[in-house]
């Protein structure tokens, strides 16, 4: 029997034609989420792309849902997918868009760029007085060493940094990536912290990573040093992050996550004049790279389902991580 595949996404014909070539015998609807109807989603055995969740808990013989983000939360949460629906990722698709993000907010953070916005901004002709500083010789900890962190670290290193990676776990017999002085396990991650300039968070977000950077965690990092987080805004405590940044403990933070999204308005992180705060956009289609990498994955594991072969990027209901595979071809992207 032909599968029933709904595809949502803002796809050009040539990327639409590879997904229908990648399974030929299967049926297809394309659309967008602005457009996306309940009927269309009950219609399929397959859904491709974020459809809105109180859409995708209606079909109840759902057999894949392949998310368009590397962090499916939303549609992870019980009752929302049927229990033997297979969940992948696009890991593999946004380290290039978020990892220069990164590199964009840590240079203009170092050379003080945000506060002469804010001074053209009063047409303010005046320096900062502050001495600025080199990305060159720092010292970056990733911490996530997965698409986007891979990425980033390749970039710090590529300017001249030493980077030290943290991973959950790390396997003696895994070599040590050429861009990194070391990778080590997250329970030598606070031996890290007192020597990096810049700690570079691209986390997913998990029981095990709820306010992982803590008050006393962030009390641990190097006096001067930059918070940045490009994963999920529920690693960091935010009040405490405030604190640090306000009392001139940390230089200043870079944030595209926060907890919760947007953030209360009260929230003295706004007012903060070293911190800069984006609307979780360093990923999304905005740089359009990031949707031929999506159409890519989406095509390879098409290729699979047709096949009836395991998928990849398949998202772990209990852990909430990854498994490899069909994003892995796009971490060398430089």
């Amino acid at each position: 029997m032909s599968k029933q595949i709904l595809v949502c996404l803002p796809l050009r014909e040539e990327q639409k034609r590879a997904m229908q070539q990648a399974a030929p015998e299967a049926e297809f609807r394309f659309t967008v989420p602005a457009d996306v109807t309940a009927e269309d989603v009950r219609w399929a055995d397959a859904v491709l792309g974020n459809v809105p969740v109180e859409l995708i808990r209606q079909n109840d013989r759902l057999e894949w849902f392949q998310s368009n983000t590397a962090g499916p939360d939303a549609y992870l949460a019980p009752g929302v997918l049927p229990e033997r629906c297979v969940v992948t990722n696009a890991t593999g698709a946004y380290g290039l868009a978020i990892s220069e993000w990164m590199l964009g907010m840590w240079l203009g953070l170092q050379k003080d760029l945000f506060l002469y916005r804010d001074r053209q901004n009063r047409s303010e002709w005046a320096p900062t007085g502050h001495s600025v500083r080199s990305v060159y010789g720092s010292r970056v900890l990733c911490v996530g060493m997965g698409d986007i962190g891979s990425n980033f670290a390749r970039r710090a290193h590529a300017l001249g940094a030493e980077v030290v990676g943290v991973r959950r776990t790390v396997h003696p017999d895994t070599p040590c990536p050429d861009y990194c002085l070391r990778v080590v396990p997250q329970s030598q991650m606070d031996a890290e912290l007192p020597e990096a300039d810049l700690v570079a968070l691209s986390l997913p977000g998990t029981p095990e990573t709820k306010h992982l950077f803590h008050r006393e965690r962030i009390a641990k990092c190097k006096p001067g040093a930059i918070l940045m987080n490009v994963g999920r805004g529920s690693v960091v405590d935010h009040m405490a992050l405030y604190e640090a940044v306000h009392s001139g403990r940390l230089f200043g933070a870079a944030l595209d996550v926060t907890e919760p999204e947007p953030l209360p308005r009260d929230h003295p992180l706004w007012r903060e004049p070293g911190v800069i705060i984006t609307p979780h956009v360093s990923g999304g289609f905005s740089l359009p790279k990031t949707l031929d990498n999506i159409a890519d994955i989406f095509v390879h594991n098409l290729k699979k389902y047709a096949a009836g072969q395991p998928l990849d990027n398949q998202v772990s209901r209990k852990t909430l991580y990854v498994s490899g595979g069909a994003g892995e071809r796009l971490l060398s992207t430089f």
